[in-house]
């Protein structure tokens, strides 16, 4: 029975992917405009393949050189032989899902732009379905390889369940390392460039953003797509699969003991309610399209139509799922599932409601833009601290309830299933989640192609309209990818434990005590963990950026013709800069993250190693919110200034308003994002390495 089930979750994987070909497609038959229009996309194509083959070169000696270390530890007996493959088969869809997003996207900006001449609702039609090709290819390879291993291990190796979801977990390991390569060096290169070519050509120059005076203004169009396409969709496969995963091993030891449910039927659960998501998000998304209103809230209301659709799908179909497979005696995990679902909506809501410009408190941080840079980067900071509160409460009543309703209460194992499965029910209507997110950077494309092409000056209002609402349903989705991260780094921490002592036996001493030194000192390593990662990547982002404003400077100052719009400008330098410091920049942040969690586990054993992950989980979930959230509402404070409130573009209360949205920019979209894959890796990485701190650890 559960191979059928199984083979149900396959079914789902390819009816993502086939939708998403479909919708490829139908991008694909739309016109790119004039000459003009394409010559510009096609620059920006070859920029970002050109990043991504020179990323992939390094990626593939990273993996190659773990893939040689798990080799090493399988041939001493600490992992099984399936480890090391599933952990390169783990980071090779993750890039694949980035790959593909980012293909579409790139051929997709010109087109969107060209559709934003005929209407609004028709260039959201293109954007739309563009980024649907994104969403539906993460959760649509994120299955595939989940049911692939699934019924590799248990029909062809005849593996026991627990080895089966022991495996698996390996593979999430893969994808985390690949995400947090993507997520971190695309942030790098688009945030420099934005920062880069707003600081010179929008306050020193005061030229309108994307004009093509501007020497960086393809670098920060190619940045939209390695950043917030190609990274932005291997971090969401990661948190979609680690979900999955997280919560198919914590099956096998929530049902170890109970005779009247296979716990086989539990390890695929997660897996069903995913395949389910998938088509809830399929007819969800084809319910989405607007009239031609350029208002926010109309425009918002588009969207939620097709995501509270699919939402609404997923909890009525989530309860036969429960009862069929688990029993009528334990239809609380239903519950549980209902509490992850309503906890991410919440979570959306409240995100939109800090960073939208429909709501007071953006309206409130554009208007401290009078009185300038200062005050408007306090107010954003304070902003984005306030906004933590909201998430938090939602995610400790979401964890008590999930935990509750499971029956954690009377066995802590039931609850700790219970609140993975939450994690999978936030996300699992992913794939129109991330669709409305994803087209936000094809929409900014669309507008700095309208702009350096001279389109008619409402194709720009439509563009500038789609890509304001694409922030925020960008900061939406990074709401859903964080509290996800903290469900699931929960879930993967008692993962952790339960590792320990199955390859400990009767040896394992466990003492989660704060009272314990190696507990209380991991608390200390992992809170400061996320902030020095964050630490790191910020300071990237400044040193890429310094060196894109003094090349731009350059050009300005050097190339005679180049402000009066008479030469072109030297934009393959731009890029080429901006490509060779992200790809420098993203190696030690990454490492950092494979390396901590090994070397502190050598030192203070794997209690130590517990009080890490504890500390990590809360500040990280903490600060990604924070950063987030106040990047996302001095973008969307930017945006409404210039459309005409408090002087409106090129006043000073515009150019005090860039500013804020400089210091923003890698808040929300180099180092906030990142921090939830970090607290997710962190646990992965102590897993895989779970037999060697056994072994070796000093306290």
């Amino acid at each position: 029975m559960d191979n059928q089930l199984a083979l149900l979750t396959l079914f789902g994987s390819l009816a993502a992917l086939l939708f998403a070909a479909g919708r490829a497609k139908k991008v694909l038959s739309f016109p790119e405009g004039n000459e003009k229009m394409k010559k510009i996309s096609a620059s920006i194509h070859h920029g970002a393949m050109a990043y991504l083959r020179r990323q992939y070169r390094i990626l593939i000696i990273f993996f190659t050189g773990m893939f040689v270390i798990l080799l090493a530890m399988a041939a001493f007996g600490f992992l099984t032989w399936f480890v090391p493959f599933a952990f390169v088969t783990g980071g090779f869809f993750s890039g694949l899902s980035g790959f593909v997003g980012m293909q579409i996207a790139t051929r997709a900006n010109a087109r969107t732009a060209a559709a934003c001449q005929s209407g609004l609702n028709k260039g959201l039609t293109v954007a739309f379905s563009a980024g649907s090709v994104m969403g539906f290819t993460v959760v649509g390879l994120g299955l595939l390889d989940i049911s692939i291993w699934y019924l590799l291990l248990r029909l062809v190796f005849h593996l026991p369940v627990e080895d089966i979801t022991s495996t698996m977990l390996t593979f999430g390991m893969g994808a985390s390392s690949m995400a947090l390569f993507a997520r971190v060096g695309g942030g790098i290169y688009t945030k420099a460039a934005d920062v880069g070519a707003d600081l010179v050509g929008k306050v020193e120059a005061g030229i309108p953003e994307d004009d093509p005076r501007n020497p960086a203004v393809i670098a920060d169009n190619v940045g939209d797509n390695v950043g917030d396409v190609a990274g932005m969709g291997a971090d969401l496969y990661e948190s979609y699969v680690g979900s999955v995963l997280s919560a198919c091993a914590l099956g096998v030891v929530a049902f170890n003991k109970i005779a009247e449910v296979d716990r086989v039927n539990a390890v695929v659960v997660p897996m069903l309610l995913a395949a389910v998501g998938v088509l809830a998000s399929i007819f969800g998304s084809l319910l989405i399209r607007t009239g031609e209103s350029t208002q926010q809230s109309v425009l918002l209301k588009a969207l939620r139509r097709g995501t509270n659709t699919s939402a609404l799908i997923i909890a009525a179909a989530a309860f036969p799922l429960v009862w069929l497979t688990l029993g009528r005696q334990f239809i609380g995990f239903y519950f549980a599932i209902l509490a992850g679902l309503l906890a991410g909506v919440l979570i959306g809501f409240f995100t939109e409601y800090f960073t939208s410009d429909t709501y007071q408190p953006t309206k409130n941080l554009a208007e401290k833009s009078e009185t300038g840079s200062a005050t408007i980067i306090i107010g954003g900071l304070s902003l984005g601290m306030l906004s933590t509160a909201l998430p938090i409460l939602i995610i400790v009543v979401c964890v008590m309830a999930a935990y509750g309703f499971s029956g954690g209460f009377t066995e802590a194992s039931r609850g700790l299933y219970g609140i993975a499965l939450a994690a999978v029910g936030m996300l699992s209507t992913l794939g129109i989640t991330l669709a409305t997110d994803a087209y936000g950077p094809i929409a900014d494309n669309a507008g700095g192609i309208a702009e350096m092409a001279g389109l008619d000056p409402k194709v720009r209002r439509r563009t500038d309209a789609l890509d304001s609402l694409g922030n925020t349903t960008a900061a939406t989705g990074k709401g859903f990818a964080i509290g996800s991260a903290a469900l699931t780094a929960l879930a993967l921490i008692a993962s952790y434990v339960e590792k320990v002592q199955e390859v400990g036996g009767e040896g394992i001493r466990l003492d989660m005590s704060v009272m314990n030194p190696a507990v209380l000192c991991g608390i200390f390593i992992g809170a400061c963990l996320p902030f020095v990662f964050a630490a790191l990547t910020m300071s990237s982002v400044g040193r890429a950026a310094q060196s894109i404003v003094v090349e731009v400077r350059r050009q300005f100052q050097e190339i005679p013709g180049l402000m009066e719009g008479k030469t072109d400008a030297d934009y393959e330098t731009c890029v080429d800069i901006c490509t060779k410091a992200s790809l420098k920049e993203m190696i030690l942040p990454t490492v950092l993250a494979i390396i901590t969690p090994i070397v502190t586990g050598l030192i203070l054993g794997y209690n130590g190693v517990i009080g890490m992950l504890a500390g990590a989980t809360a500040t990280g979930f903490l600060l990604a919110v924070f950063m987030s959230n106040a990047g996302g509402a001095w973008d969307n404070a930017k945006k409404y200034i210039e459309g005409g409130a408090h002087g409106g573009k090129g006043s000073d209360g515009h150019k005090a308003a860039v500013v804020g949205d400089t210091v923003g920019d890698p808040f929300k979209d180099t180092s906030g994002p990142s921090i939830n894959i970090l607290i997710k890796l962190l646990s992965m990485v102590s897993i895989v390495f779970a037999a060697l701190v056994v072994q070796f650890h000093i306290f």
